[in-house]
Order: structure tokens, then sequence, then C-alpha cells
């Protein structure tokens, strides 16, 4: 890639895809892409002077006129096969990669620390970096989240050859990597569309573990239903958070809202370790990401301080607005088994609220291949608001919509609902708990609940004053 002094991103308003254009910007060259919608991510990106278009016209390619020898395209699996603007880059002879390419060729050139699973990735690495980054040790770090810490996805380090990576493993992106050490969070099947079967997913991360470098060593969940295919020399570790393994978690407990446990080594003990953002689902990502930096030599009080003070990341378990009366929280939940992660620590931390969940199911296929998941995941709650299914990438599939989920959920509190009619929907209700869950575009809708509610509370008050 040495050659290349121009990068053009397809789709660089995705999350990891606009971590790569900043570390490539951060190095001086000229970078900028096109995506389909505006956002906060790609104005953010334009704020620091990486230009992006929204037209997918071959005449919005700023460099359109430039050699294909000094111009890399970084392509994103959401990109359409007929794009026009990927159609002319074929056509005249780019160098188009995949950004898991591009993500690969770093691993190789440095000590790639790679964070694999269904759920609990993003969390588990965005912990893993901040503990690194702010210790001795450091890290670069390409996220899959804003880490709220640092307001971006991406970290640089000038003295740590550590790059801490997310390992995704939609369309087998991870395969590419070439991974130092890595962590495997779970393993539920998802992503039914690329994968034929739950066999064929189980293979792919087995495959993911014997890329894993001599030297190198693998930190699994306790229980995960893989058989690891390590190379010699690559050292296995078990972590749960408080099932036993060579890493977990001890006496866990809940102290004014904050949440205290033991980290517990194979060698060593740390006592009253306080967690940064009191959710119990991330005291087992924090003994995952603990565990990979314990083992690249962050010292037991910089483990400490950094847990401590780490502040969350962008739409993973965020608490939007809290008052008195109400608490709004969103979070980015789009399987089964995050969504019951999500909803048991919200109920562990409220458990006499009452708990609204607004879900927005994300993808035609995952609604298909999980409905039942869906509907046992949001039984939990005691009112569900549900919304239509965002399609991302994908056609509608006939007989898939949000009523697959719906008719199986356990409520008597069930409304199905469109965007459109959210705001006046909530403006009827008495809420106590709000809770917004989905990976598509329900974050839009956030602001204005938050604000909605403000309004609310305000007018309540002002009332109550007369």
């Amino acid at each position: 890639m040495k050659n290349f002094i121009k990068y053009y991103f397809l789709g660089i308003g995705g999350i990891g895809m606009s971590a790569l254009a900043r570390y490539f910007h951060a190095k001086g060259f000229q970078v900028t892409g096109y995506d389909r919608t505006e956002t906060k991510l790609t104005s953010d990106l334009q704020a620091e002077g990486i230009q992006v278009s929204f037209n997918e016209d071959v005449e919005q390619i700023p460099f359109v006129y430039t050699k294909p020898d000094n111009t890399l395209v970084i392509l994103t699996p959401a990109i359409p096969k007929n794009h026009p603007q990927l159609k002319y880059f074929q056509e005249n002879n780019f160098t188009i990669l995949k950004r898991a390419q591009v993500l690969g060729n770093i691993t190789r050139q440095s000590k790639g620390i790679c964070i694999a699973g269904t759920h609990g990735k993003t969390t588990t690495s965005t912990i893993a970096a901040h503990l690194l980054y702010q210790s001795r040790v450091s890290c670069s770090a390409f996220l899959g989240g804003i880490a709220n810490n640092y307001n971006t996805n991406l970290l640089l380090s000038k003295e740590s050859n550590l790059v801490v990576i997310e390992a995704d493993e939609y369309d087998r992106s991870f395969h590419q990597l070439s991974p130092y050490m890595a962590v495997i969070t779970s393993a539920d099947p998802d992503h039914l569309d690329i994968y034929e079967n739950a066999d064929a997913f189980r293979e792919s991360f087995e495959h993911f573990t014997s890329l894993i470098r001599t030297g190198g060593a693998l930190i699994m969940r306790k229980g995960i239903d893989i058989v690891p295919k390590l190379e010699k020399g690559v050292k296995l570790y078990t972590y749960s958070m408080d099932e036993g393994g060579d890493f977990s978690a001890e006496n866990i407990r809940t102290v004014k809202g904050e949440i205290y446990f033991d980290f517990v080594t194979p060698t060593d003990r740390i006592n009253d370790v306080r967690l940064g953002v009191p959710a119990r689902i991330n005291v087992e990502n924090s003994v995952a990401a603990m565990a990979l930096a314990w083992l690249n030599g962050v010292s037991s009080e910089e483990l400490r301080t950094g847990i401590s003070s780490f502040s969350g990341i962008y739409r993973r378990f965020n608490v939007v607005y809290k008052s008195d009366e109400i608490v709004f929280m969103d979070d980015y939940a789009h399987h089964p088994s995050e969504l019951n992660a999500s909803i048991s620590s919200i109920r562990n931390l409220y458990p006499d609220r009452k708990i609204t969940g607004i879900f927005q199911p994300h993808l035609y296929s995952r609604t298909r291949d999980f409905a039942p998941e869906f509907a046992k995941a949001l039984s939990q709650l005691d009112e569900l608001i549900l919304l239509d299914i965002y399609p991302a990438r994908e056609l509608p599939i006939e007989g898939v919509t949000s009523e697959l989920i719906l008719n199986d959920v356990k409520l008597k509190n069930k409304t199905l609902c469109s965007t459109e009619n959210l705001l006046p929907l909530l403006k009827e209700k008495k809420l106590d708990v709000l809770v917004t869950f989905g990976a598509g575009d329900i974050d839009k809708m956030v602001p204005k609940i938050k604000n909605q509610i403000k309004q609310l509370a305000n007018s309540n008050s002002n009332e109550n004053k007369k």
C-alpha cells in the first residue's frame, strides 16, 4: 500500500470504514469517499477535513482523473455490486480492497490484538484499547464504536506496536486478519444470510483461531461451543464473569449504584475494582479486556484506574436523560443474546421500576432467522413498542415483518408502531425507564425523544408550581 497517496472509501460513513479513513488522513494522505446518507459520523469526518459525497454519480468522485496506480479504493460489503462508482473503479483497473483486507495488512505490520464475537466485541475491544492506551504500554486502535473517553473510533500511538482491532465475522472478514492475540467473546449463530447454518458459522470462528501467530495467545469465553485450531506456540486462556477460568471476576457487588468486583488472573488478584459503566454485562467484557491488558504488561494500578475511568461507548448502554421521574437509555443491541444481556442489566439496575423498550429490528434475514428468540428476550420488558424492520443492505423478504416477533411476545402491553408515529405515541404514555434498542437508524430518534421528554418534564414542573 506504500505507493498509494490517495484513498477513496466506498461507504465511508460506516463505523469501521470511518476509523480507517481517519487513520490514513492522520498519516497525511488525501482521503475522500462516498456514503448513501448524511449522519453524525459523516459530519464529523467533514469537520476533520475529509471530503464526503452523498451522490453515487461517477462525476462526484473528486479525483476521477487520477491514475489507478496512486489511488486505493477501500470497499465495505454493504456497497451493492452494481454501484456506479464501484463499476467505474473496476472498469478502470483501480486497486480495490475490502476494509478487512486493509486491516489485515495493518495487523501483519504490527502486533494485532483482535476481538471477535457475535456480541460483546465492540465493548470489549474499546475497554481493552482504553486500558492499554492510558497505561505506559499504549496502543493504537480501530474501534467499532465511538469511545466516550476520546470521542472517536480511532486511537493512534507513536510509541506502541500494539493495535486493537474489532474482528468482524460478517462476510468472514476476520479471516483477513493476522492476530498476535485474540479474544472470542461469543459465537452464537448470526448472519445466516452469509453462513449456510450454525455449523458453518462455528467453523468460521475455528478458522479464525488458526490465524493467531506463534508466540501469541487466544483468550476465549468459557463454555463457547468451538474447538480452537491453534498453531504451535499459541497459548490458550479461558475467562468468564463468575464461572471460573484463567481470568474471572469474584465478589461482584453493587454499592449505591456502583458495581465492584475482584479481578482474578492465573497468578494475581486485584481486589475492589470499580466498574466505570455500571452494567453487569460489562463485568464480563471487562474481564476479557483486563486479561488482554494484563498479558501485555499493564500494571495492577493501571488496570484499576483504567476500568474505573472508562466512560462507555456511544449507543452502548448510554444514559441519555435521567431525572427523579424518568430514565431514558439507548443501546445498540440487535441480536437476541444482546437484548437478553442488556434488559437483564437494566432490570438489575432498576429492579422495581417499569421498563418500556422500543425495538427496531435490523435486517429481514435476522428477523426471519431469530423471531422466536427476539420475542422471548423482549418479553422480559414491562412494555414493548416495536418498530418496522430496518433493511440496511437487504431487499424485503416476503412474509417477513416485525409482526413475526410481536405475535410471540408474551406481554399485554405491546404495540406495533411506525417511526413517524413514535413521538405522538410516547407523548400519551406514562414513562418510567425507557430504552431504545437497535442497530438501524433508531439513533436519529434519540435526540427527538430526549427533547420531548425534557419538554414534558418542564411542562409538568411548571404545572406543579401553579
